[in-house]
C-alpha cells in the first residue's frame, strides 16, 4: 500500500484535542454569552464533564466568569458563563496618512482607550517609536490587566505570514518589516501581527461585528480615498499568491475610460471612492475642482441632509457605481453577505436603494443573486477593529486539522 506523506498533519494527542475542545467551549461562549454549561454541552455535542473541566480551567486564567441568572421564578437559578472584561487587553494599531488610530482594546472588541497619532513622520521606525509611546501610556491608565500583543493594519499590500508591508502608498512604504520593527522596540509583547486593512476588517466582522452573523463567506469593502477588500472563505480570509486579492479598486468598470493615477483607465475607484461624489457634486455646481479643492465629502453629505438636490444626485450616483463594483464582486466570490465601510454609511438610508438596484442587476443571474449587502456593524474604525481581532483570533484560538 502507498504511503502518503502529509507535511500539514498535526497528531492528535490528547493535549491537541483538549485544546481543540477548549477553543470550541471560549468561542461558544463568545458568540452566545451568557450561557451555561449545560447549553455549551448541548451546542457543541462535548460531553458534560469535559465542558466542567475546560470551563473550570478557563475561569481560572480569568477568561470567563460566572454569574447567576435570576431571571427564572421556579426552581434552581442556572449559573451563566461569560467572557471576562477589563482583565485582558490587546494593542491595536491603524496606520494610515494622514492619521494614525492607537487604541486598547478589550477582548470582547470594546475599545477602553483611543488616540490619534498625526502621521506627519512616516519613516516606519519613528511612527511606530511614536505610536508605541501612546499605547504605553493609554496601557498605564488602564490598572491592572494582561496585555496580549499587538496587531496592525496598514493600507496597503501585506503579507500577514511575515508582518511585512510590501508596499503601502499613502505612507511610502516599500517592503518594511514592520513586524521586526515592532517587536525591536517591544521586544517582550506576547504576539505581534500585520495585515491590510480591509482583510483585518473582515476578519472584525467575523469576531467583533454586531451583526451576529452565521456566514463564514463574506466580503468587507473598504471605501475611502482608495478601495479595498477583504474575502473571508469558510472563515478564513484569502491572501492571494501576491497577498494581493482584494485590491479591487483597480478592476476596470469602464472600458477606455478616463485615466486613473494607477496607470489604468476607467478604474473602479475612479467612480466609486469617496473623492468621486465630490468631483460630480462640483461638477453640477459648474465649479472649478481646483478653485474648491477645501470641498469635501462632509461638505457634500451635510448639502444632502439640507436638502440641496445637488449633493444628493452625487450621492446617489456614487450608490450606482458602488452597487456595480459590488455586482461584479458577488459573480466572482458568491458570499453571502457583503459588508460595507467607509463614510459611505453615514448616507446608507440615501444610497442604499441605487447600491442594492445596481448590486443585483436586471438579467436572469440576477434571479440568482441572494447575498446580502449591509452597512458594517462595527463600532469603531473597521481597521482599527481589525487589527485588534488579528490577537483577539489568536487568544480564542479556533483550530482546524488540515491534511
Amino acid at each position: 500500500m502507498k504511503k502518503y506523506k502529509h507535511e500539514r498533519i498535526t497528531r492528535i494527542n490528547s493535549r491537541v484535542g483538549r485544546d481543540i475542545n477548549r477553543s470550541i467551549i471560549l468561542n461558544t461562549v463568545r458568540r452566545s454569552q451568557p450561557i451555561s454549561r449545560t447549553q455549551i454541552s448541548d451546542l457543541t455535542g462535548l460531553n458534560k464533564s469535559s465542558v466542567s473541566s475546560i470551563v473550570a480551567s478557563l475561569i481560572e486564567e480569568d477568561l470567563l466568569v460566572e454569574a447567576t441568572d435570576r431571571s427564572g421564578s421556579v426552581g434552581r437559578n442556572p449559573v451563566n458563563l461569560s467572557v471576562r472584561q477589563g482583565k485582558h487587553y490587546v494593542g491595536a494599531i491603524a496606520f494610515d496618512a494622514p492619521r494614525t488610530l492607537v487604541a486598547a482594546i478589550d477582548i470582547d472588541g470594546t475599545v477602553k482607550a483611543q488616540e490619534e497619532v498625526r502621521t506627519d513622520v512616516t519613516a516606519p521606525e519613528a511612527l511606530v517609536a511614536k505610536c508605541l509611546s501612546r499605547l504605553d501610556g493609554i496601557r498605564s491608565r488602564l490598572g491592572p490587566h494582561r496585555f496580549h500583543g499587538i496587531g496592525a493594519t496598514v493600507a496597503g499590500i501585506v503579507d500577514a505570514s511575515q508582518s511585512h508591508v510590501i508596499h503601502a502608498a499613502n505612507l511610502g512604504w516599500n517592503h518594511v518589516d514592520l513586524g521586526a520593527v515592532i517587536r525591536e522596540r517591544a521586544p517582550d509583547l506576547e504576539m505581534i501581527n500585520v495585515e491590510n486593512d480591509a482583510k483585518a476588517s473582515a476578519l472584525a466582522e467575523l469576531l467583533l461585528g454586531q451583526h451576529r452573523l452565521t456566514s463564514t463567506n463574506l466580503v468587507f469593502l473598504s471605501l475611502g480615498a482608495g478601495i479595498g477588500a477583504g474575502i473571508a472563505v469558510n472563515g478564513r480570509i484569502l491572501s492571494g499568491s501576491a497577498h494581493a486579492a482584494g485590491e479591487i479598486g483597480h478592476m476596470t468598470v469602464v472600458d477606455g475610460g478616463e485615466p486613473c493615477p494607477c496607470g489604468n483607465t476607467g478604474c473602479w475607484e475612479l467612480f466609486a471612492s469617496e473623492r468621486a461624489p465630490v468631483r460630480w457634486y462640483l461638477a453640477a455646481k459648474k465649479s472649478a475642482v481646483e478653485s474648491h479643492g477645501s470641498t469635501t465629502l462632509a461638505d457634500v453629505i451635510a448639502a444632502a441632509r439640507a436638502g440641496d438636490t445637488d449633493a444628493i444626485a452625487s450621492l446617489r450616483q456614487w450608490g450606482q457605481h458602488v452597487g456595480v463594483g459590488i455586482g461584479n464582486v458577488i459573480c466572482m466570490f458568491d458570499p453571502e453577505v457583503v459588508i460595507v465601510g467607509g463614510s459611505i454609511t453615514q448616507v446608507w438610508d440615501l444610497v442604499q436603494g441605487s447600491v442594492q438596484e445596481e448590486a443585483h442587476g436586471h438579467g436572469d443571474f440576477s434571479r440568482q443573486r441572494t447575498s446580502k449587502i449591509l452597512p458594517t456593524s462595527l463600532l469603531s474604525t473597521p481597521a482599527l477593529l481589525g487589527a485588534a481581532a488579528l490577537c483577539i483570533r489568536r487568544i480564542f484560538a479556533d483550530f482546524s486539522i488540515t491534511l
